[in-house]
């Protein structure tokens, strides 16, 4: 199985990477955020995926699309923020795997316990089906101190949010 998994951050990486690694299937980490801001926040989260997947040897690809004003329109169109944010990086996940020869997708953002789990799911198989390729659920968010742990000893940069400004300014629950 090629995988192409898309990656919010390294440390969330360092989390998933090990458990797919142990199943023998063949991961590209795709870095593909346009929602973390300001641009110095998404060099810190590039510096720390590059050094683990540097450290690990994980096939890399990064795009590093910044562009606020976009993001900000597209995911404040309708209800949900958060699945908005969440279909645009997946969307873009699935394309870009199936337009590069990978057959499967999944995402790191079923590692955290902050996230909306079912939704990246529900996104992620959506997203998956429309580009004729198989989205890997699996849940993460067990590994989940696994990776504060991995992140930690490797002396990763940790954010202590999702991305976007809204996040930065709210509570986690």
């Amino acid at each position: 199985m090629r995988m192409l998994l898309h990656v919010c951050c390294g440390p969330c990486l360092s989390g998933v990477f090990p458990v797919l690694q142990n199943e023998e299937i063949n991961v590209t980490a795709y870095f593909f955020n346009p929602n973390i801001q300001p641009q110095e926040e998404l060099g810190k989260r590039i510096g720390a995926l590059v050094a683990y997947a540097g450290a690990r040897k994980i096939n890399t690809i990064i795009n590093e699309e910044f562009n606020s004003d976009a993001f900000e329109k597209e995911v404040d169109c309708g209800d949900d923020r958060c699945a908005n944010c969440y279909r645009m990086r997946l969307n873009e996940t699935a394309r870009y795997a199936k337009a590069n020869g990978f057959n499967t997708i999944s995402t790191t953002l079923l590692l955290s316990p902050y996230q909306k789990h079912e939704k990246i799911r529900e996104i992620g198989e959506v997203a998956a089906r429309d580009y004729g390729i198989i989205f890997h659920y699996r849940d993460f968010r067990p590994y989940y101190k696994d990776s504060v742990l991995n992140s930690k000893s490797m002396g990763l940069y940790r954010q202590k949010y999702c991305g976007c400004g809204k996040s930065k300014t709210s509570k986690r629950s």
